[in-house]
């Protein structure tokens, strides 16, 4: 992992999220919501660039979006 601010501040404002869904999912007995949760909290580890970094969050949280638009 790099010490690019950017990309420290990406990490950490992706896994704050995901850490919100993680815990409305668990409360809830949401299950798109905990994954999504788990993943946001989880890519930062494995993303070494910010545009990587942009690129996955927004397809995970599209992924949650559709779940949740089908009925999940």
């Amino acid at each position: 992992m790099s010490l690019d601010p950017t990309l420290i501040f990406l990490s950490l404002i992706t896994g704050g999220a995901g850490f919100v869904l993680f815990i409305y999912g668990k409360k809830q007995s949401r299950t798109p919501q905990l994954i999504a949760g788990l993943a946001l909290m989880a890519y930062p580890y494995f993303v070494s660039t910010v545009m990587m970094t942009i690129a996955v969050a927004v397809a995970i949280v599209a992924a949650l979006w559709i779940a949740v638009r089908q009925g999940w």
